[in-house]
């Protein structure tokens, strides 16, 4: 079974490495980093090796879960897979045999689709050629504000079935968002105690930038104390466009 899931754009999480480190200010209230705290203190075997105190946090120790990679092979349904919503696969401690071993498992289970989101653009880009990349992998970039729109750039050279960008949590406006080679944009406000506040019109305009680049927009929340606080409709309307989910020769 998958780990199950309340995000709107996929269906499963599949997490064969958890555990990450601060990159930058859309990291400042992770939920995965809160969720491993209390998996850990109730026993989870996955989240029992600590991160560095300064930048990570217990239970959330990069470490990579050999035993992970079977999952999608008893999944019967085809589903949609956010791959690692607990982690990153492209971290710098993740080995990139390791990254590969994902692939493989990727590639061998063409009924599913595979959606990797990572912030560590660099060294995504710095491997891709050195990676098999399955017709049915999806890969994005976070992208919170101006600072790290050079995460963008980074995923126009890599060799994905579609490039996707996370606009969540948006923390500013991306003035001069660039969507060549884009293929799906999903943007949100942050959710819990401490989230910080999202401007309507930072949102209309990466709305406006995708409806002039025919790129499918994915609206996924307003944020605020819960998720669902203030609900998903922009203007009157909800965002739901994905890109096509092309059936692979199983």
């Amino acid at each position: 079974m998958s780990d199950g899931t309340g995000i709107e754009w996929t269906e499963a999480t599949w997490n064969p490495t958890t555990g990450c480190d601060r990159m930058s200010a859309g990291c400042d209230n992770c939920y995965a980093l809160a969720l491993a705290k209390r998996l850990k203190a109730m026993g989870a075997a996955k989240y029992q090796n600590d991160g560095d105190p300064r930048t990570s946090g217990p239970g959330f120790g990069i470490t990579a879960h050999a035993s992970a990679l079977a999952v999608p092979y008893r999944w019967t349904d085809p589903r949609l897979v956010f791959v690692n919503s607990m982690s990153d696969l492209f971290h710098a401690k993740v080995p990139i045999g390791f990254v590969r071993d994902v692939f493989a498992v990727i590639a061998d289970t063409p009924q599913h689709t595979y959606q990797l989101l990572t912030k560590r653009s660099r060294r995504l880009r710095t491997f891709a050629d050195r990676l098999d990349w399955p017709g049915n992998l999806w890969v994005g970039v976070s992208v919170e504000d101006q600072q790290s729109m050079h995460r963008i750039d980074d995923l126009r050279h890599v060799p994905a079935a579609v490039r996707f960008l996370s606009c969540e949590p948006l923390l500013g406006p991306l003035h001069g968002l660039d969507l060549t080679g884009i293929g799906w944009v999903i943007a949100g406000g942050e959710s819990g105690p401490n989230h910080r506040p999202m401007d309507e019109a930072w949102v209309r305009e990466i709305r406006d930038v995708c409806e002039d680049a025919g790129v499918p927009f994915f609206f996924k929340q307003w944020g605020g104390r819960t998720p669902k606080a203030h609900g998903r409709h922009l203007d009157g309307r909800v965002h739901d466009e994905m890109p096509l989910r092309v059936a692979l020769a199983v």
